[in-house]
C-alpha cells in the first residue's frame, strides 16, 4: 500500500533561502469504457489512485460523471431513467472513494456523481480528504443539455474546503464560465481551484480551458481541469468526448512563461503530476508585476453571494 505523509511539505530552496510549500496534484484522464459491474469499476479506480499514491500526490482529481459507464449495466434505458439507475450507484461509490483516500492518503477530489433529492437529479462533486471527511459541491449552472436530458437541477450553495495541504475550491465544467464564483472562493484565499469536466466536442473544451486559465490569472490562484476521454457507444450521450487535462498558472515572473505549469495528451487515457509552489502564490499577491486582488476597486463594484455569504469548509462527515 502506498504511503504518502507529505502534509504540508516543505523544503529549502536551492539558494538556502525561506523554506517553500509545495504540493503534488495528480490528475486523472478517465477513459470512458465498459465495466463488467461495480465492482470492476472500482478495481481500476484504487489501480488509478494507487499510481497517484505512489508518486506522493496530495490530490487527485477524476472528472466529472467519470461514473458514466455504469450507465451500460442496464442496457435499453430511455436517457432520463437511465441517469437515476446511475444515481443509485453513488452513494457506494462516494463510501469506497472515501476509504481509498484514507488507505492510500490522498485527498480524492470524486469528479461528480448524479444524487436524487426529493425526486430532483443532482450534478454532485464530492471531496473525500484523506482522514476520512467527505464534503460536497453541487453544479450550480447546470447546462441546457442536462436540463433538457435529465432534468438536472442547479445547486444553491458554493464553499471553500480547508485542507492539510491548502484551501481549495471546486467549480463543475459550466461553472467555471462564471467568473463571479471563482472570484468569491477568491476572496477566501483559495489556492488551487479544481474543475471536473465533461465535453463532447473541441470547442466546448475550448469554452471550459480558457475560462478556466483566466481564473487562473484574474484570482491568482492555481487551476486544476480534469477531463475524461473515449467513448462508449451504448450509453446514450457518451457517443463523443473530448478532453485535455491541464494545470494552470498565474502569469507572472516565477511561472511558466504560458501560465501552463502542465498539461496531457488530447483525447489519450494517462495521468498528470504536477507540483505546485503555494507560496509563489503569496509573494504574486504581495509583490507580482500587477496584483489583481490588491488593486480591485472595492469602492466601485463588488462581487457577493445573494442573501449570505460564500460558506467556508462545511463538513459532511
Amino acid at each position: 500500500m502506498a504511503s504518502n505523509k507529505a502534509k504540508d511539505k516543505r523544503s529549502t530552496d536551492s539558494k538556502g533561502g525561506a523554506p517553500q510549500r509545495l504540493v503534488k496534484v495528480g490528475c486523472v484522464q478517465w477513459q470512458m469504457r465498459s465495466f463488467a459491474s461495480l465492482a470492476a469499476m472500482l478495481q481500476k479506480l484504487e489501480a488509478q489512485v494507487s499510481s497517484l499514491a505512489s508518486y506522493k500526490c496530495d490530490f487527485a482529481l477524476f472528472p466529472e460523471f467519470f461514473s458514466a459507464p455504469l450507465m451500460a449495466l442496464k442496457p435499453g434505458l430511455d436517457t432520463l431513467s437511465a441517469m437515476h439507475e446511475l444515481a443509485r450507484f453513488t452513494p457506494e461509490l462516494v463510501e469506497a472513494i472515501s476509504r481509498l483516500a484514507v488507505a492510500y492518503e490522498i485527498n480524492i477530489i470524486a469528479g461528480t456523481m448524479p444524487v436524487l433529492e426529493q425526486k430532483k437529479l443532482h450534478n454532485v462533486a464530492f471531496l473525500c480528504r484523506r482522514d476520512g471527511s467527505i464534503e460536497t459541491q453541487y453544479k450550480l449552472h447546470p447546462t441546457p443539455g442536462e436540463v433538457r436530458d435529465w432534468a438536472m437541477q442547479g445547486g444553491a450553495t458554493l464553499a471553500s474546503f480547508a485542507t492539510d495541504a491548502g484551501r481549495i475550491g471546486i467549480l463543475v465544467c459550466y461553472d467555471v464560465e462564471f467568473p463571479e464564483l471563482a472570484r468569491l472562493l477568491a476572496e477566501e484565499e483559495m489556492d488551487i481551484l479544481f474543475v471536473p469536466s465533461w465535453t463532447d466536442s473541441k470547442n466546448g473544451y475550448l469554452r471550459v480551458r480558457l475560462c478556466a486559465q483566466a481564473r487562473a490569472i484574474e484570482d491568482e490562484c492555481y487551476v486544476v481541469l480534469g477531463s475524461s476521454v473515449g467513448m462508449l457507444p451504448e450509453v446514450d450521450s457518451l457517443d463523443n468526448q473530448y478532453g485535455q487535462s491541464a494545470v494552470f498558472s498565474p502569469a507572472d515572473y516565477g511561472f511558466p512563461h504560458d501560465a501552463i505549469v502542465g498539461e496531457t495528451t488530447a483525447n489519450t487515457e494517462m495521468s498528470l503530476v504536477v507540483e505546485l509552489d503555494l507560496d509563489k502564490l503569496q509573494r504574486l499577491r504581495n509583490e507580482g508585476s500587477v496584483r489583481n486582488g490588491k488593486d480591485r476597486r472595492d469602492d466601485l463594484y463588488q462581487v457577493k453571494w445573494k442573501g449570505r455569504t460564500a460558506t467556508k469548509n462545511q463538513t459532511t462527515r
